[in-house]
């Protein structure tokens, strides 16, 4: 986990240009590989044997979509978000193990890397559009845009000033995480760095200390910006169902 990745995130693998595209394997990559796999492995396991009374991996994993159903997408959607719930689990699911394995030594945050949580909002960007002319159509979903008894003469200007506003919400959602999860990483190496800084066995238990400290926030940190993505996005998503901002 080194911060200093951001800045030069080697490839692993080279492979040949496509264009302006450099397909290489870097640690990045690979630390979302190992997310989507422990996800994958998750459900897996607590799929293989269902039983009416949950236990074990299947019990973590019930109690982990009964929370993002009942505390993200019904608190956030109402009941019309119920059929957008694997969309929005996905998303949790995946930012909080790509959080968690960036806390293991040796690899990387995907998603304190702008152009992991760019690639995350841009999906719910259309997601959100797409959901949101399919249930009313193109023409009722725009107009939705302006707010009703606004004097027709005003609504072409309203309607431009919410353009900037559709855009500016998942750039928000991109910012927000990665700069969230990058803070954390400068913080701790900032700790661990003050032990060669000073180089005293006297003061290096305090900055050990420190570092302790935010890891464990850290932790805490995995799942609450997941969870603030998924809400978000839950969010953008119920203004489209419902038409109204």
């Amino acid at each position: 986990m080194d911060p200093l990745h951001h800045f030069h995130l080697h490839p692993i693998i080279h492979l040949p240009h496509i264009g302006p595209i450099d397909p290489s394997i870097n640690i990045a990559v690979i630390s979302m590989w190992i997310a989507t796999a422990a996800v994958f492995v998750l459900f897996f396991l607590a799929s293989r044997k269902v039983s009416l009374v949950p236990k074990g991996i299947q019990n973590l994993v019930e109690v982990i979509v009964q929370f993002v159903r009942d505390d993200i997408v019904l608190t956030m959607m109402g009941k019309e978000g119920l059929p957008y719930l694997p969309f929005i689990l996905t998303l949790f699911m995946f930012i909080w193990f790509c959080n968690l394995v960036g806390l293991i030594p040796g690899l990387f945050t995907p998603t304190s890397n702008i152009f992991v949580t760019g690639t995350l909002a841009i999906m719910v960007f259309f997601a959100t559009h797409i959901i949101g002319i399919v249930k009313h159509g193109p023409f009722k979903y725009f107009k939705g845009w302006v707010p009703q008894g606004v004097p027709k003469a005003l609504a072409p200007a309203l309607f431009i000033i919410e353009i900037p506003s559709a855009f500016a919400k998942p750039f928000s959602l991109a910012v927000r995480l990665f700069a969230n999860m990058l803070a954390g990483h400068i913080a701790l190496l900032i700790f661990l760095s003050l032990i060669i800084q000073f180089k005293s066995l006297i003061i290096a238990p305090a900055p050990v200390l420190g570092a302790v400290i935010i890891l464990i926030l850290e932790l805490l940190f995995t799942l609450l910006q997941a969870y603030i993505f998924a809400m978000l996005s839950a969010l953008y998503i119920s203004d489209a169902v419902h038409g109204g901002h």
